[in-house]
């Protein structure tokens, strides 16, 4: 490729012929020539149309050579018993060449038989994979694993957007499970890195300068200490490239989602002073939540709701209000969508069902014209509505929640949506804000994310999502807010869908929750594994200070729960710290003598209150911990209160005088600890009754964010 970069034109005429005669693949001359273009290394070879042409280019190139079928209808050539390697005689080429033919008449007698191509033999290497495919929510990416035949056995791969930088090519090398072997085990040299990471780079270049190419294979890629080379190239194209998704700048969508969440005046179409409607359901949550801004009820049969005065028509409201609340069935929102946009109002909150859910997809899609003609941007449809505390606003037709605090929580499910509620109000979460997104017609995750990353009464945001409708849009969300705060995600869905029917290796691999996982990662997202754990982590970590460091010190007053908090910790990441002789003669002073230090720090069950105080001290008090994991257990001598008062009063001492050290705690006994647990977590930390694992996890989150942010 040189200094000159990749010839695109090149690329494009190549491609542009392929797609004139209706093709979905590329020959292999063909994927030589793409590759040539960009640079890609790939050995001598050449098209050979009959067996005396085969023996003289394997005399040119050199024996030994590999010899395989060159058909743009024969995609997997080992399959159609297309493929030789280590031919090393011209009677072998010969014969070689009869037998490749042969076996591929045979596979598919109707297709077009180009000829053999003769390859020199690859130089002998570590056998990796690099491919792209085109997702449906993130669009072009770049895979990389281990390759050869075991490829789709091991599964051993990881994904990036593309295109892809240097830095984040040599972190998809160490992302995948056998990264040792990369680097060389058992005397053997590792791989020359920067050479297949340099790789790595060109291929995601080429497959997102070309929308057309749907997915491109390399497999097998021989790396080694010398360098890398590509031995086989696999090149499928897509004709239908898909339009691009309108999309909104940032600062549209802030206006916007400004005017959504903080409005001054709001419409209800469809308002009832009838209990049991919807539309009254969201009339009285929003008159007994206290929205202090204007009210305009829209019902043509009545004059008066809720002591508001009722209008006939949208266009009746006076004044220019900020959002527009639907409560009427689906077959008439199209048209009250028309009288919102004439009164030039930005916001339409759908709540309705009976669209895309229910396989009305063209009364959806109405719906979205009309909202795209007039620039309204849509929340919904089929949603709960929304909440926004801090403007006292509950949008909703279920039960109003009104304790302010500093987490967003949204849901593409009603049913979700309910549980966030119940979960909130049962544990005192403090919210910012609860959103349904529904069939997401418009506004989607991207959309909020954008906003809650902006709104100062936000601190951490979590999300369950069954999609994303645009992927790389939520990935520069999520870039720009992580960060200033975490975003918790749980993604619902974890199928390989479409995996059976996929072209190449490349795409086999690519299952949704594979992507989504790797790509969500690398957007600096925590990543949920259940509902609980969402709404726990959304809980937590807005509780728990940045820590500064990653030595983590465990202190248990019962040894088992020291081995499993310790389990706990290396399953979420977290580094146990190597505690040095004169931390650990600190700690031995507090502790008997059959107690145990070095980490963790066993105190033992029958110690009073002032060995708890003494060893929670001196971790908060030496600057080389970072955070500490407690191990409470349930005893007569330091019952669960006591416990849980004097770590709430050494934290707040210590944070008072600037000391802000994350601190978990995992409380083992009777019922008593259930109360504990809630007064240590309303005091600053994050404790749970009856378990060691999720207080880890939940300082493993933390740490997990501090790092996607670059505060460690």
């Amino acid at each position: 490729m040189g200094t000159t970069g990749p010839d695109q034109g090149a690329v494009r005429a190549l491609l542009d012929a392929a797609l004139a005669e209706g093709r979905t693949a590329l020959t292999a001359p063909e994927g030589k020539a793409l590759t040539d273009a960009y640079g890609i290394p790939t050995p001598g070879e050449a098209l050979a149309e009959d067996a005396s042409d085969a023996v003289r280019i394997a005399d040119r190139l050199g024996f030994p050579v590999a010899m395989k079928i060159v058909s743009p209808h024969i995609l997997h050539k080992t399959e159609a018993g297309g493929v030789r390697i280590g031919v090393t005689s011209a009677a072998g080429v010969r014969e070689a060449f009869t037998s490749i033919v042969s076996n591929a008449r045979a596979y598919d007698p109707a297709a077009r038989i180009l000829g053999v191509q003769v390859q020199q033999m690859v130089p002998a290497g570590t056998e990796v994979l690099i491919g792209t495919l085109t997702d449906p929510a993130f669009g072009k990416i770049v895979a990389f694993g281990l390759g050869g035949v075991l490829v789709e056995v091991l599964q051993d791969v990881t994904f990036r957007l593309a295109p892809v930088t240097r830095d984040e090519a040599l972190s998809m090398l160490d992302g995948i499970r056998a990264a040792e072997v990369l680097r060389g085990v058992r005397g053997a040299a590792g791989v020359d890195r920067e050479a297949l990471a340099g790789l790595v780079v060109k291929v995601s270049r080429l497959a997102a300068d070309f929308p057309e190419i749907r997915e491109i294979d390399l497999n097998p890629v021989f790396a080694s200490a010398d360098g890398v080379m590509v031995a086989d190239v696999r090149v499928l194209l897509d004709a239908d490239v898909a339009a691009p998704r309108r999309t909104y700048g940032r600062e549209a969508i802030l206006t916007s989602m400004r005017r959504l969440m903080r409005p001054s005046s709001v419409v209800v179409i469809g308002a009832s002073g009838e209990s049991g409607k919807i539309g009254n359901s969201v009339m009285r949550n929003l008159v007994d939540g206290g929205f202090a801004g204007e009210i305009h009820p829209v019902n043509p049969r009545t004059d008066d709701i809720l002591g508001h005065k009722a209008y006939k028509s949208v266009m009746d409201v006076p004044g220019e209000p900020d959002v527009a609340i639907f409560a009427i069935p689906a077959q008439s929102v199209a048209a009250a969508l028309e009288e919102v946009g004439r009164m030039g109002i930005p916001n339409a909150v759908l709540i309705p069902s009976g669209f895309a859910e229910a396989g009305e997809h063209d009364l959806q899609a109405e719906v979205v014209s009309v909202g795209e003609r007039y620039g309204i941007r849509i929340l919904g449809p089929n949603i709960y509505g929304f909440y926004s505390t801090w403007h006292d606003l509950c949008a909703t037709f279920c039960t109003p929640y009104d304790v302010r605090g500093g987490v967003a929580l949204t849901s593409q499910s009603g049913g979700i949506g309910m549980a966030i509620l119940g979960f909130a109000r049962s544990t005192g979460t403090g919210v910012s804000a609860i959103v349904g997104l529904g069939n997401k017609a418009d506004l989607d995750e991207d959309d909020l994310l954008t906003w809650f990353g902006e709104d100062p009464n936000t601190e951490c945001v979590a999300m369950h999502l069954e999609d994303l409708k645009d992927g790389r849009a939520f990935v520069e969300a999520a870039r720009a807010t992580v960060p200033r705060k975490p975003v918790v995600v749980l993604k619902a869905g974890r199928t390989a869908s479409g995996a059976a029917a996929a072209g190449s290796h490349t795409g086999a691999l690519a299952g949704d929750d594979a992507v989504y996982g790797d790509i969500l990662e690398q957007a600096g997202v925590i990543r949920a594994r259940g509902l609980n754990e969402m709404l726990e982590f959304a809980r937590a970590l807005p509780v728990l200070p940045t820590p500064r460091g990653d030595n983590v010190v465990v202190i248990t007053g019962a040894g088992g729960s020291g081995v499993l908090l310790s389990d706990a910790a290396e399953d979420n990441g977290l580094s146990l710290m190597t505690i040095p002789e004169d931390l650990d003669a600190a700690f031995r002073a507090f502790i008997p003598p059959f107690g145990s230090a070095g980490n963790p720090v066993d105190i033992t069950g029958g110690e009073p209150p002032s060995t708890y105080e003494s060893t929670i001290r001196l971790g908060l008090e030496d600057p080389r911990i970072h955070a500490l994991v407690l191990g409470y257990w349930h005893t007569i001598v330091t019952p669960p209160m006591v416990f849980a008062e004097l770590t709430a009063r050494v934290v707040a001492e210590f944070r008072a005088k600037g000391v802000e050290k994350p601190v978990v705690a995992s409380l083992a006994g009777d019922v008593e600890v259930e109360e504990a647990s809630r007064y240590l977590f309303e005091h600053g930390v994050v404790a749970y009754p009856y378990t060691t694992e999720k207080p880890v996890e939940a300082l493993g989150a933390k740490y997990k964010w501090a790092r996607a942010a670059g505060l460690l």
